[in-house]
């Protein structure tokens, strides 16, 4: 039997969550040798209404391309967290932008201030995108950041390769920190506790 593995990169419109899902998918597909299936949808309006784009990623063949529970919940506006933190597989692994998102729903998410970190170190708030994909590669283990780093390069603007790479290993060494603070702490995460039946 083999593993599938769900993840949902959801936001508003404009967060360029639909890239990231391209690119993760790309690189889980071309350069790790993964059966993956990407889908996406956004609201009517393009800029600002809700968007979210899914990656499903087997060592099989996926028979179902839609994420049933996902084990990787993205979420980089509090009106996204909100609506689907119910879709996230119990001890799956929720992802926020600290920035945005305030009422955080478990204990056990990994809060990062991504739009925050890409103000502030790379100048541009809007390469947040990127710097979620690098956390999310630190995260899942599931794709090098190699293989993402040569998806990327492919997919990002003429001109703008240098601070998207920067801003892919900023998110991964962020990841690597939110995780080292999270180990040693005794999290009891009544959240999912209540919502198990």
């Amino acid at each position: 039997m083999g593993y599938r593995y769900e993840i949902r990169l959801s936001g508003s419109g404009g967060q360029g969550l639909i890239l990231i899902g391209i690119i993760l998918a790309e690189a889980m597909g071309l350069y790790e040798g993964l059966h993956v299936v990407q889908t996406q949808s956004y609201g009517p309006e393009a800029r600002g209404g809700a968007s979210k784009s899914e990656v499903v990623v087997s060592d099989e063949e996926i028979d179902y391309p839609k994420p049933q529970k996902v084990d990787l919940l993205l979420a980089m506006n509090q009106a996204s967290c909100d609506l689907y933190f119910p879709d996230l597989k119990e001890g799956g692994t929720l992802l926020v932008d600290s920035t945005f998102v305030n009422q955080i729903p478990s204990l056990r998410a990994v809060r990062i201030p991504l739009t925050k970190l890409a103000r502030e170190h790379l100048g541009r708030g809007m390469v947040a995108n990127i710097v979620a994909l690098g956390a999310i590669s630190e995260l899942t283990e599931l794709v090098n950041i190699t293989s993402l780093e040569s998806a990327l390069v492919g997919r990002v603007p003429k001109g703008t390769e240098e601070i998207n790479k920067r801003a892919l290993y900023l998110g991964k060494s962020e990841a690597e920190k939110a995780l080292k603070e999270m180990q040693g702490k005794e999290i009891v995460d009544y959240t999912l506790e209540e919502t198990a039946v």
